[in-house]
């Protein structure tokens, strides 16, 4: 009896030991496939987003630095003048920035005559992400 016990111990053992065997390449696959998946769809708008904005605040301290920064800094080099013929005089002041957009797009300039209400010595726009000017999305410097 003590024999025919140990033997169906044995096979139990062996049984359970099968049950618990590990996951299967093809099924690691599965779930490694499921999670990209999920990530790409959930957290790859978010990125894109974040992306995004982070054009607008590049655009938006880059107006403000060719106005409140760059524009004093010339204007105290150059008593003589109102405004800069163009916007490249300034880029001295700005460490050789680029005078476009994050989006491609010049930035413009108005100064004396031409500079619009509120704002006071020289104002810079970004005609924005859709590169057309007059649009809600335009970045203003002396706003």
């Amino acid at each position: 009896m003590k024999r025919l016990l140990s033997k169906l111990h044995s096979i139990r053992v062996a049984r359970a030991r099968n049950a618990q065997r590990g996951m299967t390449l093809l099924e690691i696959m599965i779930v490694l496939a499921i999670l990209a998946l999920v990530m790409g769809l959930v957290v790859g708008p978010r990125v894109m987003k974040m992306f995004g904005e982070s054009h607008v605040d590049i655009a938006r301290a880059t107006v403000k630095k060719f106005a409140y920064e760059a524009y004093p800094s010339w204007s105290a080099s150059h008593p003589e003048k109102a405004c800069p013929e163009k916007l490249e005089d300034l880029n001295e002041y700005m460490n050789g920035k680029d005078i476009n957009d994050p989006w491609g797009n010049p930035y413009k300039m108005m100064c004396g005559q031409s500079l619009p209400p509120g704002a006071k010595g020289l104002a810079v726009t970004s005609a924005g992400e859709d590169g057309k000017e007059g649009t809600p999305d335009d970045i203003k410097s002396w706003e």
